[in-house]
This record gives C-alpha cells, structure tokens and sequence, in this order.
C-alpha cells in the first residue's frame, strides 16, 4: 500500500503532524533516527507558554495561543483513546523579580500585552502562591502570578501521542537514519536511509535540530542550528511545590508526584548533548536558592538535550521553495511540546489548501 506522507523525525512535531494528517485520512508513515520522542521532546520541561511571553514576537504568540487553545481537547482524546495520562495542569507560573535590578527588564511592556492577549497577570508577594520560598522579598519588590500557565510532562505526551499514531495505522520504523535523497522533476521521489529507500507521495522533515543536515543542499537558507539544555530532576514530597517558579530564565517545574524539574541551560555547542559538571553546579546552586531542600540528597537526575535553535523562535512550517511534495515543521527552539499541537494543525491545512487561522508567512521557508 502507498504512503500518502513520510514524516522524518518521531520527537512532539512529528508525532503530532502524523496524528494530524492521520485524522484527515492520510495514510502516514514516520521514519526516526533513535526511538520516538528521545531526543529534545522528552527533554524538555514542559511548560506551555513562553517564559516572558511579552519578550517573543508575534508570530510566536499566535501559534502558541493557538496551540493552548487545541491542546486540552487534544490530552482529553489522547487520554481516553490509549490510556495514558499526560498530566496536563494549569498550575499557573510565579514569576519572581530581578531582586538584583530595581528596574527589571522583565516587567517591561507585561501588563499591556497581558491586557490585549487576555492573559491572566497580576503583582503578588511571592509568599502568597509559594509559601516555601525562602528568600526576603524587598519592600518595592513583587512577583508577577501568571495563572493560566499549564504544564504537561512531556515523556507522557509523547508515548501518548506514539500510542495514539499507531492505533490510527500509523507506521513507526525507528532506527532508521536519513542519508539523502531522490529527485526528479522538482519533486522527492524517495528519501535514502540506513535501511533502504523510503517512497511517498509528501515528504515532511520535522528532525529538530537535525533538520538542516537532514536536508542538505536542499535546506537551502534555512537558520536551525542545536542549543544545548541541561535539566536536573529532584524527588520531593508531593506538595512541596504546585506552581511553576520562574526567575531570570531559571525556573522550577514541580509534578504532581513531588519530582521538579529545574533547568535549564542554553549552550551553542553543536552536537554534543553531554552533560557537564559546571551546569550541574550552576542549576543545583539555584534550585536550592529557592528551596532549600533541592540539594544532593534529593537530586535524582541530570540529563541534556538539543533544542532545534531559530532565529527569535519563530519555526518554519512550510512547502519547500522548489520541491512541491517537500514540507518542513521544524525550529521550534525552546517551545516544541508548546506548538506542537498548533504548528501540526497549520501544516496540515496546507496539506489540504484549507484557510489558515491566520497568516502564516512569518513562518515560510526562508530563500
């Protein structure tokens, strides 16, 4: 039988795409270098919105709200139709001041884009959503209480997602690296792997950071580049921590069964998912800054992965410029679980030439 859609790459983007087109009766297949949702999708935090989301473009807003407003629904059949609970929760995220800068940057415009976007904000003392913080709040110091921002642990995501692809007649071939292509007539005639050659009528690249080599010479001005993120994960007491805590890009992300994340960094070192010493240091320092019980005795896991980097976050979600059965879904940056669900959904009304809910030109493959 033919496969209407190859998807190269089974991280949140690809699951999500293939679930997608699966839904509109295309018949998919996903081809995956390692196992699905392994690399940055499973390392990543989890938090659906961006950090400071009055600091990111346009572009980024809209798919992100775009996403939050699909996701709920999407966790409600995810978790009914396999089983899995991805343990979505709109614990709401505290985010603390700059106590070393009285006029942090952090609040600069926030209340404005708060008001226009219909995004829940108000200024508390950090001591009335947090109790356990420890540290002493100056008197012309406050917190803002972001309280629709929802989480979801991603892992859980995935293998639902994962689940949910092959209950619909998705095909899942892992293990199986891209090495090149096949063209013929301004169209992919099959994609060249470790395993053989792969035949579709569309093609979608949706590798991560591995997009751009993935493609080649046919990536042409294409901007994805990998960015390092190493994450701590601490075992607590289940209510410990209910909010997400936010303080000068560092947060803590607590789930409902007393782990908390706390991450991360953002390292331009290639392909190199190592995982250091100096990083360990740095997030164990201020993990226990901000509660004291987040220390060696309670660290329980360290772990990297490589985020797709583009330039201002903004992913390209697109037909290639020259190669009509060519798509990407890539460079989602820090926020791949975060668009994933909105950014599946754009790719596929281009699949079927349906209207966009709105334009979509900020995110075409750059030429």
């Amino acid at each position: 039988m033919a496969t209407d859609v190859i998807v190269i790459g089974g991280g949140v983007i690809g699951l999500a795409t293939a679930r997608e087109l699966l839904r509109l009766g295309a018949r998919v297949s996903i081809l995956e270098r390692n196992r699905c949702g392994s690399e940055a999708s499973w390392a990543g935090g989890g938090i659906l919105s961006p950090l400071l989301p009055w600091n990111y473009p346009d572009p980024v807003t809209q798919l992100t709200q775009l996403s939050n407003r699909l996701l709920p629904g999407l966790i409600e059949i995810l978790r009914h139709e396999t089983g899995v609970d991805p343990e979505y929760q709109a614990c709401g995220m505290l985010v603390l001041p700059n106590f070393n800068n009285v006029q942090s940057a952090q609040y600069d415009g926030a209340e404005d884009w708060c008001a226009r976007n219909d995004f829940p904000m108000k200024r508390v003392r950090s001591c009335e959503i947090a109790l356990k913080l420890i540290f002493d709040e100056p008197a012309d110091k406050s917190a803002l209480w972001l309280s629709s921002v929802a989480q979801v642990r991603s892992p859980r995501l995935l293998q639902a997602l994962k689940r949910s692809v092959e209950l619909s007649g998705g095909v899942i071939i892992e293990h199986t690296e891209v090495s090149g292509w096949r063209l013929g007539r301004g169209r992919v005639k099959s994609v060249i792997t470790n395993r053989g050659e792969y035949t579709g009528v569309n093609y979608v690249v949706a590798a991560g950071a591995w997009s751009r080599e993935i493609l080649g010479e046919h990536a042409l001005k294409l901007n994805i580049f990998p960015v390092r993120g190493q994450m701590l994960l601490f075992k607590t007491a289940a209510d410990l921590l209910h909010t997400i805590i936010l303080q000068n890009s560092f947060y803590l992300i607590p789930r409902q069964d007393g782990y908390i994340l706390a991450g991360s960094t953002m390292e331009k070192t290639g392909f190199d998912k190592s995982i250091t010493a100096d990083a360990r240091k740095a997030l164990l320092e201020r993990a226990h800054a901000l509660l004291p019980i987040l220390t060696e005795k309670t660290l329980v896991g360290h772990w990297a992965g490589l985020r797709p980097g583009s330039p201002d976050n903004i992913p390209v979600i697109s037909r290639h410029p020259s190669l009509a059965n060519l798509y990407l879904n890539s460079g989602h940056h820090r926020y791949g679980v975060t668009m994933a669900s909105g950014s599946a959904y754009l790719l596929s009304n281009m699949f079927m030439n349906n209207s966009q809910p709105f334009d979509v030109t900020p995110y075409q493959w750059p030429v």
